[in-house]
């Protein structure tokens, strides 16, 4: 007690009261922290954070776990993305990470609530259900060894799914609805426009024969498409006077109770036009149409809309795109602050001439991506 007098660490507030011993926050090792965490408050209907989504965590209880357990540097993993919290926290404190997410709205949630902080690194959204869709079609599909026998069981489910018949003796060529014939897209890999030119072959010989389907309209039903496909196929589609459609295959399919109740809708593929003004080395970009099946759109967001561009979510630009992960270089997406959508980017300047593709990618209201590339030439 002498030496703490001496080091001026007791005090004594009134003459008669107990010497008290003066005690210093940076000195002490503090309390640990319990089980029960009191003191991190939900996250408020009017907070800055909030972001509309039904189970989102407080940012202050993901900072206390992620510095708990890891350092700077170090990779976060959260398989139950939701809202983004763990990925947004775990960016500001310096953490890589990856979050997944069986959910669309999650993913888009998350998507733009990253792309809303202040010097977010490049990050990419990949698609990698096609190893639950390959582990599904090993389980719902009987002889997994014989493929030929797999592929056929595939389309005739998916054929019934999309409430078409099906149309033997071709290789491409699938099934009919209506008056379309109709094309299934692979388990695991995307409709690509190689498999675009086969059907449309395929279609042409069989429009020759006398006992040819009689029609001009095809189907392609896919789980992915690869970029651009939309343009391509369209282009090459009208030279062959051929009406082509794309259909996005939903990931209901793989939900066995949504196939019982009938909840499958197959969404068509979206289109984006862009015109490109380019002088010298600057470049900008204005979207100039966005058009999607209004039968996909729910009645009540479809009679709220005017003007093509409120479908858009958001849209992003990759000005230098290496053909790996996408680079949201520049972007423009809606907020419950701010409703407005910039339709034209920035003028861009590029350093040096050469070559660049250009990658544009859009977000529907729905959740959906559609891209759209193209090549510059910089001199």
């Amino acid at each position: 007690m002498t030496r703490l007098f001496e080091e001026g660490k007791i005090v004594q507030q009134s003459s008669g009261s107990v010497p008290r011993q003066k005690r210093y926050l940076d000195e002490s090792k503090g309390v640990e922290v319990g089980s029960l965490w009191a003191d991190i408050n939900p996250v408020a209907a009017q907070a800055v954070e909030r972001v509309g989504y039904a189970t989102q965590k407080p940012e202050a209880l993901l900072e206390r776990i992620i510095k708990a357990s890891s350092n700077e540097g170090d990779i976060v993993l959260d398989c139950f993305c939701g809202s983004g919290t763990t990925a947004a926290t775990a960016e500001k404190l310096g953490r890589r990470w990856v979050t997944c997410d069986l959910g669309r709205f999650a993913i888009h949630t998350a998507r733009k609530r990253l792309l809303g902080m202040e010097g977010v690194r490049p990050f990419a959204v990949q698609n990698l259900g096609k190893y639950e869709r390959q582990q599904w079609l090993a389980h719902e599909f009987s002889e997994p060894a014989q493929r030929v026998a797999q592929e056929a069981a595939y389309r005739a489910f998916m054929l019934q799914l999309y409430r078409a018949e099906a149309l033997p003796g071709y290789a491409w060529l699938h099934g009919r609805k209506g008056r379309a014939l109709v094309h299934i897209g692979s388990v695991d890999a995307p409709v690509t426009e190689g498999d675009i030119k086969a059907t449309l072959k395929e279609f042409w010989q069989a429009a020759g024969r006398p006992d040819g389907p009689q029609t001009n309209t095809l189907h392609f039903l896919g789980w992915e498409f690869a970029f651009d496909l939309n343009d391509t196929a369209k282009h090459m589609a009208a030279q062959h006077k051929v009406d082509v459609k794309f259909y996005q295959i939903p990931r209901e399919v793989l939900e066995k109770k949504a196939v019982e109740q009938g909840d499958i809708s197959f969404a068509e593929l979206a289109y984006v036009a862009v015109a490109v003004k380019q002088k010298a080395r600057t470049v900008s970009l204005r979207l100039t149409d966005f058009v999607v099946n209004p039968d996909d759109v729910p009645e009540a967001a479809r009679q709220a809309i005017s003007h093509w561009s409120q479908y858009v979510d958001y849209w992003a630009v990759d000005w230098d795109y290496q053909g790996d992960t996408f680079h949201n270089q520049w972007q423009s997406y809606r907020t419950r602050r701010q409703t407005q959508l910039a339709l034209e980017t920035p003028a861009h300047g590029y350093p040096q001439p050469g070559t660049y593709r250009v990658l544009v990618k859009v977000i529907d209201i729905l959740g959906n991506d559609t891209t759209k590339q193209f090549t510059l030439d910089i001199s």
